[in-house]
């Protein structure tokens, strides 16, 4: 993992390169920021702004960028703009990565946490400068927010990055887990191939449930897309402000998709204190003239209710998923202790479907609430899903669709194996 050097070259220490690379990932983020916004002011969109006031607004969107809350009219505590646009701090995050692993490539066994320590740090102060110098009479962000935030994704990109470039966690931390796990009793690792079968199972569920509800969503805007063009019209931004905001709408893509995928569990989701939209009536109060909100469904839908099928679809998926690891260690526990096979079966059946509902359950719960979002003005400081009704509404759906899987499972594998026993034959 380490890089070699040439005789007599000194070698960078790591926490020097870690502020290095990160910096780097700081000022390219701030760039991507910035360009727009010069832009912008240089085509007469901030008319009334000075170049400073522009860079200050420049340093608002960083934050935004990396998750920052912001707190409008700071002398007046007006309200939270909250939001993290998950398509756009994909930016910060793949820099991060591409540095996490150059770092690892650069770092002996047991050594990166020194690069970590410095990237971070830097970032930090990043953070922390722009928290201060973007602060006006418009908009302020918390100095601790501004430090502690952005290192977040940056981090979790890092770490990412850098087990990419190793390949293994131990050339990382410098712990074998797999020769601690080889120590362990017969138990143990039974217990824990079966917590990872369900952990496995219940990603897979969530990620089912995100792939068809994006689907979901794209076959939305399809046929909405007349309302959608028309209210693009209506605005009438220009060349400039037209790319500005279908850019912005591309950010803001992952969040739609987590809020139909609440909106499909039956939980639904607000846009303002008092507004609801679920598969069974929807109701809304007047809202911003952002173009992709024209997709949004209106009054009574006569076949909302299918949407429902989405989660147990993907808990179909879990629960098939769950019987060809062939991990179900808990069902050969309970066979030892019972022979009566119908009972050992429900059961363990049961017992999965309970942890693999229960653990997509609180991956769903964890990105309704990532997905949440608070434009601080009026009645527009509600926006998303409630994230513990999505997280049990998923449990239960999951849950229900992994048993349901995992009993058909032996039927789908019998039927999958017969033309190849056929072909054997011949």
């Amino acid at each position: 993992m380490k890089l070699t050097r040439k005789p007599g070259a000194l070698p960078m220490p790591l926490w020097l390169q870690g502020v290095f690379e990160l910096g780097q990932a700081a000022v390219l983020s701030a760039v991507l920021v910035l360009v727009p916004v010069v832009v912008v002011w240089l085509t007469g969109g901030f008319a009334e702004r000075s170049l400073e006031s522009a860079a200050q607004l420049a340093g608002q969107g960083w934050l935004v960028l990396h998750g920052v809350p912001l707190v409008l009219s700071p002398e007046a505590s007006s309200g939270l703009f909250h939001v993290v646009p998950l398509a756009l701090i994909l930016l910060p995050f793949l820099l991060a990565w591409r540095a996490g692993r150059r770092l690892a490539r650069a770092s002996y066994t047991d050594q990166l946490w020194q690069a970590l320590l410095g990237g971070l740090g830097v970032y930090a102060a990043a953070g922390l400068a722009t928290a201060y110098f973007a602060s006006n009479a418009e908009a302020a962000a918390s100095l601790p927010a501004g430090a502690l935030i952005p290192p977040l994704s940056v981090g979790l990109g890092m770490v990412i990055g850098a087990h990419r470039e190793a390949g293994a966690w131990s050339r990382l931390v410098g712990v074998d887990f797999a020769s601690w796990i080889s120590r362990s009793s017969q138990h143990s690792r039974w217990a824990g191939s079966y917590a990872l079968s369900v952990l496995r199972s219940a990603f897979l569920a969530v990620v089912a449930a995100v792939g068809l509800s994006a689907l979901l969503l794209a076959v939305t805007v399809g046929i909405h897309w007349a309302e959608i063009a028309a209210i693009f019209q209506r605005l009438d931004a220009g060349i400039t402000g037209a790319a500005m905001l279908t850019i912005l709408q591309l950010g803001f893509v992952p969040n739609l998709v987590l809020w139909a995928l609440s909106w499909s569990s039956g939980a639904g989701f607000a846009l303002g204190s008092g507004s609801s939209l679920s598969p069974f009536v929807s109701s809304v109060g007047p809202l911003p003239a952002f173009p992709v909100l024209g997709a949004l469904p209106a009054g009574e839908l006569e076949y909302g209710y299918a949407a429902l099928a989405l989660p147990f679809v993907a808990g179909l998926l879990a629960g098939w998923w769950f019987f060809r690891e062939g991990e179900n260690h808990f069902d050969e526990w309970l066979l030892l202790q019972s022979s009566r096979r119908w009972l050992t079966a429900a059961a363990s059946t049961l017992v999965m479907g309970l942890l693999v509902g229960g653990t997509a359950g609180l991956g769903g719960a964890a990105l309704a609430l990532l997905s949440r979002a608070s434009l601080g003005l009026g009645r527009l400081t509600d926006l998303g899903p409630d994230p513990l009704l999505v997280g049990l509404l998923i449990a239960a759906e999951v849950g229900v669709g992994a048993i349901a899987g995992y009993a058909l499972s032996p039927l789908l594998e019998r039927e999958s194996r017969r033309p190849a026993s056929r072909q054997a034959a011949l």
